[in-house]
């Protein structure tokens, strides 16, 4: 139940923060769009830079996803979905599999824009770097009210 709804949260998130560990074991998190392919997250960036860097030296990861989100102003709090994985990051080497993480990617975010792709892909490729997550712990929480403003508690879910 748990990875499945957390699956559902992943999959309908807009966007998801992943949280790397810097060379002075200080905590780093930055937005990124990612998409899910089974049991495993991908996401794309630049070759260089502080996310690069923490990956290739300290590649656990954790990523959190937010999908529904509501006020509840007369309870003073907020609706929510999330679902947070963790695991070991790789960087995807192969030409192959960078062009199918990157279709994910553009169908999530861009579908609209499908019909370049192919050209983008044979421009930007060789720049442009895909990472990957396989997922080794997944943990999901929905925090709903009723229609009389009790708390439906649905916690955490493994």
């Amino acid at each position: 139940m748990g990875s499945d709804f957390g699956f559902y949260v992943i999959d309908k998130s807009q966007y998801a923060v992943i949280a790397t560990v810097n060379e002075d074991l200080t905590p780093y998190c930055i937005p990124v769009s990612a998409v899910r392919d089974k049991n495993s997250i991908y996401f794309h960036c630049a070759q260089k830079g502080h996310k690069t860097d923490n990956l290739i030296s300290r590649p656990n990861a954790c990523m959190t996803f937010v999908g529904d989100v509501t006020p509840v102003p007369k309870e003073f709090t907020t609706e929510y979905e999330s679902a947070v994985i963790t695991g070991r990051a790789h960087e995807v080497i192969t030409d192959e599999e960078k062009i199918h993480a990157l279709r994910l990617i553009c169908l999530k975010y861009a579908a609209d824009g499908m019909d370049k792709f192919d050209s983008e892909i044979s421009r930007s490729l060789f720049r442009t770097a895909v990472w990957k997550i396989d997922i080794e712990t997944i943990t999901a929480k929905r925090k709903k009210y009723d229609s009389s403003g009790k708390e439906m508690k649905y916690g955490r879910m493994e």
